[in-house]
């Protein structure tokens, strides 16, 4: 007997009309018709998907929105950095972990059931980047979460940072973070990456660097990163994230960089809810989306994701864990709303994320972890349309979030009092 079924399922890929069956923590078997199971669910030709991966957001400051009663009036980037700059010394442990454990219960009933976060370690006591560290191992039941070591004000900001990366990666950190275009000068932020890379290589870490997070043309530290990644053989482990800049460059020039981040096995990390917030600030008209271009970079052949950044801290007021939101909204922004950008779209919260953070065991397949969400929607576009529903979210095999669909009762002239059918049936959309 299987431990779990979910019948009647729609994947994905198209097929139609499958059970999913698990056993021990793992997908045992698709195919129609199978059983039986202590546990079992009719997802009543519903999509049933792998879980939402969210790979770009900072737990350290989530939640944080107003504290002190500060909030971000210009909905600038550098109003937000200052911001935290105030924020963070003050912070303690038990602040930490309330707002990020408070994101995580919410990320799961969303199906969101993995997490990369940037940790920010420019305070040298590392309260933040312990308190995470603690949490990684809390949450590993029900969430992946993977930690960035992040020097936010800068490589540069301190002399003894590296040391302080080391530390974290020491806590269980798996990837090195930077942010180039902060540093005091263009040859500092070379510099920084050269550095921060070379401690990825030597600790088999992956490397993400919020890179070029601005509107300047000229701010090019993608390049650097693209250097690095090829000198150290870090092909495949890198991921320039935001890539902002690449919006406000000349066509022949961003094309370079589209296969130069290609070849290299670059990955790009656009953050499209937050960065259409608080790019393009001094522009009067027309004004600049400032987004990385996702649809030359998939046509290219790197892996893209699209990711939340952001929820109710310095930099972005607004935000609810939703990966399908952040899918929703690319559409739109990079033009991607032909059937097959929209396929894209959800893939970009789903197995592009999985594979930049190196997920084991992630997808479904027999093999994979039994993680799954079942949404109430025909197919992935309908997804992105409705941001459907999560009428169940499983982990390893085992329901951990669950909400019944609204039973809808209308009251209207000239049409019966109760309308009967499903409105989140496939076969009513």
């Amino acid at each position: 007997m299987f431990d779990l079924i979910v019948r009647n399922a729609t994947l994905p890929d198209g097929r139609t009309g499958v059970d999913i069956a698990a056993k021990d923590g793992r997908i045992a078997e698709i195919a129609p018709a199978l059983g039986p199971a202590a546990t079992e669910i009719d997802a009543a030709g519903r999509l049933v998907s792998p879980p939402f991966v969210d790979s770009h957001f900072h737990l350290d400051a989530t939640l944080a929105l107003g504290t002190e009663g500060v909030f971000n009036e210009s909905g600038t980037l550098a109003e937000g950095i200052a911001l935290w700059g105030r924020i963070a010394p003050k912070l303690t442990a038990e602040n930490y972990r309330d707002r990020a454990l408070r994101y995580i219960d919410l990320a799961v009933s969303k199906g969101l059931l993995a997490i990369r976060s940037h940790v920010d370690i420019t305070d040298p006591r590392l309260i933040g980047a312990e308190t995470l560290a603690d949490i990684k191992r809390e949450v590993a039941p029900y969430l992946d979460l993977q930690l960035v070591a992040f020097p936010q004000m800068g490589f540069f900001s301190r002399p003894d940072m590296a040391d302080s990366v080391r530390r974290v990666l020491d806590m269980g950190f798996e990837v090195v973070g930077g942010i180039p275009h902060l540093e005091p000068t263009a040859e500092h932020g070379r510099a920084s990456i050269t550095a921060l890379c070379e401690i990825a290589a030597e600790r088999g870490a992956m490397v993400d660097m919020h890179c070029d997070e601005n509107d300047d043309p000229n701010s090019r530290m993608i390049e650097t990163l693209v250097w690095e990644t090829k000198r150290l053989g870090l092909g495949g482990r890198v991921t320039g994230s935001h890539l902002t800049s690449m919006h406000s460059m000349d066509n022949f020039y961003a094309g370079r960089l589209v296969k130069m981040m290609a070849d290299a096995g670059v990955h790009a990390i656009l953050n499209p809810a937050a960065n259409l917030h608080l790019q393009a600030r001094f522009d009067t008209y027309p004004k600049r989306r400032g987004l990385a271009r996702a649809p030359e970079l998939m046509a290219a052949g790197a892996t893209v994701a699209f990711a939340q950044d952001s929820v109710l801290d310095p930099w972005y007021p607004l935000g609810a864990c939703d990966m399908l939101d952040m899918g929703w909204i690319a559409a739109h922004a990079c033009h991607l709303t032909d059937r097959k950008g929209l396929r894209a779209c959800f893939d970009a919260v789903t197995e592009a994320p999985a594979k930049i953070m190196e997920l084991d065991g992630y997808g479904l397949a027999p093999g994979a972890w039994a993680d799954m969400v079942v949404l109430a929607a025909a197919d992935p576009i309908d997804a992105l349309r409705l941001r459907a529903p999560r009428t169940h979210v499983i982990r390893r095999g085992r329901v951990i979030a669950e909400t019944p669909l609204p039973a809808p009762r209308l009251s209207i002239k000239g049409r019966p009092e109760t309308l009967e059918r499903d409105i989140w049936a496939p076969s009513s959309l």
